[in-house]
């Protein structure tokens, strides 16, 4: 069973504002995009099950042409807070690379 990592050829995450963050999932392929987009590990209960949020925060951004999927949730403390581990969000998408898509 692949993993993420092995069907992207990119994956970053971002701050998307104080309160959210963004993982851009870069496919590799038209085939992996097709294939993956939409496999229940990146549904959003999974999502959710991972960063410890609600899932009905998670929001799903597809982008054909780009072989992109943009995953958004909310962070769990805004941005520069005092339990802030991780400003920029530039290290959340580590928690997804090694999951196995269905």
């Amino acid at each position: 069973m692949p993993k993420l990592k092995d069907v992207c050829r990119h994956v970053r995450s971002k701050v998307a504002g104080p309160f959210w963050v963004t993982i851009d999932l870069m496919f590799d392929s038209q085939e992996n995009y097709d294939r993956y987009v939409q496999s229940p590990a990146l549904s959003a209960d999974s999502i959710a099950k991972i960063y410890g949020i609600d899932p009905k925060g998670v929001a799903h951004y597809p982008v054909p042409s780009l072989k992109v999927l943009k995953i958004s949730y909310p962070r769990k403390t805004p941005q520069g807070g005092v339990e802030e581990r991780d400003l920029h969000s530039g290290q959340q998408y580590t928690y997804i690379l090694d999951l196995d898509l269905d």
